[in-house]
């Protein structure tokens, strides 16, 4: 049996500050209450007394420093590796947009559709079913490739949310988005299928 966290990175704005749609092509570091998130995990993975055997984050910033804090703890060092599927989705003409002008380009139902279902809006760049397809791929080999390990994958909500369908019941009846600094854990079997045992969880 494998165990992963998949694990969202921490804030990249601060109260006042513009939030917009950050994606791929927008490499922003985690901001001050990012990094006491961060913090924060560390200290939370120690006092659940978590070990972590490896990890994997995005080429982006915001994913590799919540993953070196959050490792910060570990009673010995975590080899960190880049998985480039990992990274945010493109979401085109909204990339680093004010929240409120995306809503207005694209409307509610198209958000909600995104939100509740994966449904990506007219104009961002990402094929859903090579998403799912990585992560089911992940999950099939990770038994394999590190069994009897515990994994912390660190990535964006774009993308973490293509975990969730990549169950067999496709996430039924969990919220698809992974809010800053929670994650959500899973165990592999030798067969590859992932059970998941929590979501959405925030120290």
């Amino acid at each position: 049996m494998t165990r992963i966290y998949i694990l969202r990175h921490g804030n990249t704005f601060d109260k006042g500050d513009v939030v917009t749609r950050v994606g791929g092509r927008t490499d922003l570091p985690l901001s001050v209450s990012g990094l006491a998130q961060a913090e924060k995990l560390a200290e939370h993975f120690s006092e659940l007394g978590v070990v972590f055997d490896r990890a994997f984050c995005s080429p982006l910033q915001r994913t590799k420093q919540t993953a070196q804090i959050a490792l910060r703890t570990q009673a010995e060092e975590v080899d960190l590796k880049v998985l480039p599927f990992l990274v945010e989705i493109d979401y085109g003409p909204d990339e680093n947009m004010p929240e409120e002008e995306v809503r207005a380009r694209i409307g509610d139902e198209a958000l909600r559709a995104w939100e509740e279902e994966g449904v990506p809006p007219q104009g961002w760049h990402i094929d859903p079913h090579a998403v799912i397809g990585r992560w089911q791929e992940f999950f099939a080999s990770a038994p394999k490739k590190y069994p009897d390990q515990t994994l912390l994958v660190v990535t964006s909500n774009g993308i973490a949310r293509f975990a969730l369908k990549a169950l067999a019941d496709g996430g039924a009846g969990a919220d698809l988005k992974l809010k800053t600094a929670a994650y959500g854990v899973f165990d592999t079997a030798e067969d590859g299928a992932p059970l998941m045992l929590s979501w959405n969880v925030r120290p």
